[in-house]
């Protein structure tokens, strides 16, 4: 079992997530239960699942976690500019979020490849 806290992918999703929940405080009313919704979950997703295949017994449900977690991350990430071609989000919002949920992934491959090679 390992301390997910201990991980950089972690705090950059824990991170990205406050960031995504302060952003779409902004967003329409009527959004509420749509893209506001489906993009808090997918981005809180990328955090819990890392957090989740920490706490399990073995290098293969930790990898099964963590690809779930990159998984919510693109979807994180397609939410991200759907909202801003809706102009929920200016550009330089846009474009941050984006970055650090690229990041977030690319964190995540690198993660899931060593969790392969150990396997």
């Amino acid at each position: 079992m390992k301390d997910f806290r201990n991980l950089m992918v972690w705090n950059k999703s824990h991170i990205l997530t406050l960031n995504i929940y302060k952003h779409t405080e902004k967003f329409p009313r009527h959004e509420i239960y749509g893209l506001t919704g489906q993009l808090r979950r997918a981005c809180v997703s990328i955090p819990t699942n890392i957090a989740e295949g920490c706490g399990r017994g073995s290098d293969a449900d930790m990898k099964r976690f963590m690809q779930i977690a990159l998984g919510s991350a693109s979807e994180t990430e397609y939410l991200i500019l759907l909202a801003a071609e809706l102009g929920y989000f200016s550009n330089e919002q846009s474009n941050e979020l984006s970055t650090k949920v690229i990041e977030i992934k690319q964190m995540l491959t690198s993660l899931i490849q060593r969790l392969k090679a150990e396997s």
